[in-house]
């Protein structure tokens, strides 16, 4: 969907998502620390107005917004004072709606005021990027809410196109095609061992991706994928991983997954801040 351009300067891009749960447990997934942590990305929050929130938005890399409206379990607004040198504010809302069933609708607006396309780029990047994050925000609070979560996150650069680095991500995962919904997965050997059920799977121009529910190493969440933000192509390997055993499991397989991502990417070391 395009960015919407109104009449006084306003662009915006929204995404939807029905998850599972209570009002109450969906704000908590959305609105805390160790909520959102759970399914996005490192995050503390000052759960107050005039409170931050501070993501962990690429390894080694952060972003920080001020609470402007907190309103449990309804409505959540801040402002971040923009994702790059000379962008201007962007607003973030976030609603909840409760739906029948024990659903609920949740809805997340970005908008900022300029007068030129500049910007469109990065609100677009931004819209494209929730679906994948909204996947493992269902599997969470479908089969694993209120368990503390430990990640493993690696992040690579790669050269040439989005296309060839999903070629290449693919390959070293010993994958030979995208897998599909429904398919059991062993990933072993040519990387640290995961297994699991494809929850879902998909591929575009700019980006392709799949998620796993995994057992092994720990019971939780894969996502791996590669896309073209902005013109810089990137692979990622995000876990998410609950329970007893997630600690440990996480501990012992980063540092693998970081030599390995470092191996097949080389720019990854630069891309995580190391």
């Amino acid at each position: 969907m395009a960015v919407k351009k109104e009449a006084n300067g306003r662009r915006s891009v929204q995404v939807e998502v029905e998850v599972p749960g209570t009002p109450e447990q969906v704000w908590q997934a959305i609105a805390t620390g160790p909520g959102i942590s759970s399914w996005f990305a490192p995050t503390s929050v000052e759960e107050r107005v005039g409170g931050k929130v501070v993501n962990e938005v690429m390894p080694g890399m952060e972003s920080t917004a001020t609470i402007k409206a907190w309103e449990p379990p309804r409505r959540l607004a801040a402002e971040d004072p923009g994702w790059a040198p000379g962008m201007p504010p962007v607003a973030t809302e976030w609603t909840i709606e409760a739906r029948a069933g024990g659903k609920c609708l949740v809805r997340v607006v970005h908008s900022l005021f300029a007068s030129t396309d500049d910007w469109d780029n990065q609100l677009e990047g931004t819209e494209t990027g929730w679906p994948g994050f909204f996947r493992v925000l269902r599997i969470y609070l479908a089969n694993f809410f209120g368990q503390r979560c430990s990640p493993i996150r690696v992040v690579g650069m790669a050269a040439g196109s989005e296309p060839e680095a999903w070629k290449k991500l693919a390959g070293s995962l010993g994958l030979g095609a995208m897998p599909i919904a429904g398919q059991e997965v062993t990933v072993a050997g040519a990387s640290p061992r995961f297994s699991g059920v494809v929850e879902h799977a998909s591929e575009a121009k700019d980006h392709h991706n799949f998620v796993v529910r995994v057992k092994e190493p720990a019971p939780g969440v894969v996502s791996i994928g590669s896309f073209d933000c902005s013109g810089m192509v990137m692979a990622m390997v995000s876990f998410y991983l609950y329970g007893d055993a997630a600690a440990a499991a996480a501990k012992r397989d980063e540092p693998l997954w970081q030599a390995w991502i470092s191996k097949h990417f080389p720019a990854a070391s630069e891309a995580t801040g190391a």
